[in-house]
């Protein structure tokens, strides 16, 4: 565990870290959107569009939609745009021609809009390939909200590490963990005792082993509660997003994993909770909307107007909690496992389920093969001495590909079983 990680615990009464940067100016924040097309960008972006232009935006990125990127480009008046495929660098620069926007294409473009001068960064990039923009926005000493999880999941210590030594500000961006970030507020840490993230359960919340193991893409993309990407969805349908969601608590909150707890909460209204030496415990509620959080970050230290529905408990009548049931949901148990392996374990566990999840999308296993094939490459790596715990992002990455090339191995194996 970084040591030179940074403290959430601050003023009760508007929970600031300790370490930060940079408050909120009096007027404008200049912000980069990493990763503008995808959910949390768009919702980002639409909290920006209704905030009278107390926010600039410098740069956007995305992975391969020039078209949305452009428009975004010059509907905020981006400085510079990146689109993530080299391929589409002259698609991007022509329906950018005429604006002055700036213009760059592949893993060096990302990076540099990272390193635009922004003090605000919204690190939404998913997958491996946003660890290293998210770095580089660490680097500058600047707020860098996070809401990949690959930065904690695949090399935590290495980015905590990295935005302590450059005293930048990490704001949690995902629900759960900003509901913490907020609650952490109450207290101080010798009087922490432990979280509880909360989960919806899913689709598959009260379906039989029997019915999980056989259920079919569509099921599994049905979520309750949340409009997400079809990745986080299947992952909230197994309880991995749950499990990632640990491993990032275990960094970012600098927790022992007895400390984080999982409970099961079907209404996602009560997104976090903190429990304190006198047994007081905090939560943090809100209706289920991505906008809410990301407000939060977006002016922190301050609040701005957020869109989402105001909470109306009478109305909802009732909140329900259950145990999860890491039988039915091994991700859990798996989570936990990987965690007191140590090393790089939650890095194989990351990027083994993406493998996985891309498979069950492709229908070439069984939503019952996600966990199997998880569990087997852990094993298989570990065996094999190729987890060790990385140093810095390179090494992150290669364990990160030598997950998914083992992961993509087994895989023939786990299908062969189910069929």
């Amino acid at each position: 565990m970084a040591s030179a990680a940074v403290s959430w615990f601050g003023d009760a009464m508007n929970a600031v870290p300790l370490r930060k940067s940079e408050v909120m100016p009096q007027g404008e924040r200049v912000v980069t959107i990493l990763g503008a097309t995808g959910s949390i960008g768009q919702s980002t972006v639409d909290l920006v569009r209704r905030s009278n232009g107390r926010f600039r935006i410098e740069a956007l990125t995305a992975h391969s939609n020039v078209a949305e990127l452009a428009k975004l480009s010059r509907e905020l008046g981006a400085t510079y745009a990146a689109i993530a495929d080299e391929a589409l660098y002259q698609d991007l620069k022509d329906a950018l021609a005429g604006s002055g926007i700036e213009v760059g294409a592949g893993e060096g473009a990302l990076v540099e809009a990272a390193l635009r001068p922004a003090n605000w960064v919204m690190a939404a990039m998913s997958g491996a390939a946003g660890l290293k923009p998210a770095m580089a926005a660490a680097g500058r000493g600047q707020i860098v909200a996070l809401a990949n999880k690959e930065c904690l999941v695949c090399a935590g210590e290495v980015f905590m590490r990295h935005a302590a030594a450059n005293n930048a500000t990490v704001l949690p961006v995902d629900s759960e963990h900003n509901a913490i970030f907020q609650a952490l507020g109450a207290g101080q840490p010798e009087h922490l005792v432990r979280i509880i993230l909360t989960a919806s359960g899913g689709p598959f919340r009260t379906a039989t082993r029997e019915q999980i193991e056989t259920a079919t893409v569509e099921q599994a993309l049905k979520h309750p509660n949340w409009s997400m990407g079809r990745k986080i969805t299947i992952d909230s349908a197994t309880m991995f997003n749950k499990a990632l969601e640990i491993i990032e608590a275990f960094h970012l909150f600098e927790l022992r994993t007895d400390q984080i707890d999982v409970l099961v909460h079907p209404q996602s209204i009560i997104h976090g909770l903190v429990e304190f030496a006198d047994r007081s415990v905090v939560a943090q509620m809100g209706a289920p909307d991505m906008r809410t959080p990301i407000a939060h970050c977006l002016a922190w230290p301050e609040r701005i107007e957020g869109p989402a529905t105001q909470l109306d408990l009478a109305k909802l009548g009732q909140l329900t909690f259950e145990a999860p049931d890491p039988v039915r949901f091994p991700a859990l148990r798996l989570v936990r496992e990987a965690l007191e392996l140590g090393g790089a374990a939650p890095t194989v566990l990351n990027a083994a389920n993406e493998v996985a999840v891309a498979a069950f999308l492709d229908r070439k296993i069984p939503f019952g093969g996600i966990a199997r094939l998880v569990e087997a490459t852990l094993e298989m790596m570990v065996r094999g001495g190729t987890a060790g715990a990385p140093a810095n992002v390179e090494d992150a990455l290669a364990v990160d590909h030598t997950a998914r090339n083992t992961a993509a191995t087994l895989l023939p194996e786990i299908a062969l079983k189910a069929s």
